[in-house]
Parts: C-alpha cells; structure tokens; sequence
C-alpha cells in the first residue's frame, strides 16, 4: 500500500471523530449540534426558575453530551454544562441573553451542572438536575475585589443604610423593602477598605416609611441597587464565616430517577468509525492543507 493511500484511509477513520457516534443505544451528538445548543438553553431556563435568590446564569459550555434512546421512540439526554453567573437579579425580568456576565475579576461564581431531559416530538422537559456552584478569581493580586459573607456585619449595615437613604430621598410614592442581598465584597484602595454591596429591593403597600408592618408587593417589581461607600479609616476583608454567594440549587431529581447517577457515563468517548476506501486511487494526490480535528466534544467556550 503506498503512502498516498495510507494518508487516504487516516483521513476517513480521523473524519468518525467529527461525527455523532452511536453505539447500541447511545447516542453521543457533538456539542455544539443544534439539538445540543437546544437541550443546553431548555436546561438553562428550567436551572434559572428554581434560582430564587442572588443572580441569574448563562450558558459558557456544553462540556459533554449523552443520548439514551428508548425502545418506545422517547429519548433521555444527558448534559454536562458550565453556567456562570450573570449581573441580573434572579428576579430581573431582563432576559439572560441581555445580561452582563460577571467577570473573574469580581469573582466569579461558576456551576457545574449536570442535567437529565426527556425528548419527545423534538419537545424537550427536565427530568433532574445537580449542580455544584464554585468561585472563580484571578488570583492574589493588590486591588482585588474579595467577595464577603452575606452577613458580613458592615455589609448588611451598608444595606440597611442605603435602603433607608434611598426610602427617604426618591419622588415614588411607595416604600421599598429589602428583597434579597446578592453580594457584598470589599477592595483595598487608598483610604481604607471599599465596601460594596449589591441588593435587591422590592415596593411595599405602604407610602411612607413611617408605616411599620409594610407587605412587599410580587416579587417582579424587584430591582437591583449597588452602593459603594468608602469608610474612614484602614481596613481589611472580614474573615468572618459564613456563605459567600448564592449557590444554585444542588439537587432536583423529584421522580429519583437515578439518571443522574449515571451522568458521568457521558465522558465516554466516542468510538473511531473505521471505514474502508475500496475505491482510493493509488495515484491520489497528497493535500498540502493541514488537517484540523473537531472533537465531538466539550463545545466552544462561550465568554471566559
């Protein structure tokens, strides 16, 4: 066999990879296929709707994809995905293709999740889900914003008291309540320590802040305030304990279907599809244009 057809039959069995696999009766699609980018945002959104606190999260990666399919025509997919955490409150109506990302710089939290979906008629619904959520920095460095607890003493104080002034001092005829503290983090600068905090606020019944035992209104009307303040004075991030961000929801699995337990099975890797060229030349030409794989998987990165 000459070289040319050597090269001939490297290139068909190196094109299987860039292939969905099938293997009895998995599927495995690549990761940026269409119908996995479909299962991904169907993922995203039911992952976001059971988030009640902090932030919303977006898609960064599909690192993996599975597909069991059933005697019955159903199909079960099963998704690794990285999501991270974007700057529109969990109740911002604001659509998570608008929202900013958060980047490392201000820490950013990151979730591994891994999700189960059943597929009919090309309809996609969540079966289960786990996910585990992770902060992410750039490392030591001067300057840095270091996340603090949410019930870090003057982060809260910070909170209450910029709520107050924002109470007193706005032309709307209704009094706000605190909803939710998203972050609290402080800087090293110049004079001392930054304080920042990041919160939520939601209208009461009452048009005054005199009115004690105010009834926040649907949560829908929340919105997102962040006041910084720099006190007088050196200072350094608290070491206090305590949760530093608002994890996703860990676990949802309310059949106990089990399919999560198997979702480590989507590292599998594809087999190598081995075809034969009956019908190569023996005086093929040689390409000069380097070949360039495309793995099956994990996707393309999306923001970081």
């Amino acid at each position: 066999m000459n070289l040319s057809v050597v090269v001939t039959l490297l290139g068909l069995v190196l094109c299987g990879l860039c292939k969905p696999a099938i293997h009895n009766n998995f599927t495995f699609p690549l990761c940026d296929s269409p119908e996995a980018e479909a299962a991904a945002q169907v993922a995203l959104d039911f992952i976001n709707a059971q988030h009640t606190h902090g932030y919303k999260y977006t898609l960064n990666q599909i690192e993996d994809i599975k597909v069991i399919n059933k005697v019955d025509g159903t199909h079960t997919y099963l998704l690794e995905l990285e999501l991270l955490e974007t700057k529109c409150h969990a109740y911002n109506p604001k659509p998570v293709a608008q929202c900013d990302v958060r980047q490392k710089v201000e820490t950013a939290v990151e979730a591994d999740c891994d999700v189960a979906l059943s597929e009919t008629g090309g309809q996609f619904s969540v079966v289960a889900f786990k996910c585990k959520t992770e902060l992410e920095s750039v490392g030591p460095c001067g300057g840095c914003i270091f996340l603090e607890p949410l019930n870090f003493t003057r982060g809260v104080e910070l909170v209450q008291n910029s709520l107050e002034k924002y109470n007193n001092n706005t032309t709307i005829t209704a009094t706000f309540s605190l909803l939710d503290i998203g972050r609290l983090s402080s800087q090293i600068v110049g004079g001392g320590a930054l304080i920042r905090a990041e919160y939520a606020i939601i209208e009461t019944n009452c048009t005054s802040v005199e009115v004690d035992n105010c009834v926040p209104l649907k949560a829908a009307d929340a919105d997102n305030v962040t006041l910084p303040v720099l006190p007088a004075g050196p200072g350094s991030p608290s070491t206090s304990q305590g949760f530093k961000n608002h994890k996703l929801t860990a676990l949802h699995d309310p059949n106990a279907t089990g399919l999560l337990s198997e979702s480590n099975e989507s590292a599998e890797k594809a087999p190598i599809v081995k075809r034969t060229a009956v019908d190569a030349q023996a005086n093929a030409v040689l390409s000069t244009e380097p070949v360039v794989l495309h793995p099956r998987c994990p996707g393309k990165i999306i923001h970081f």
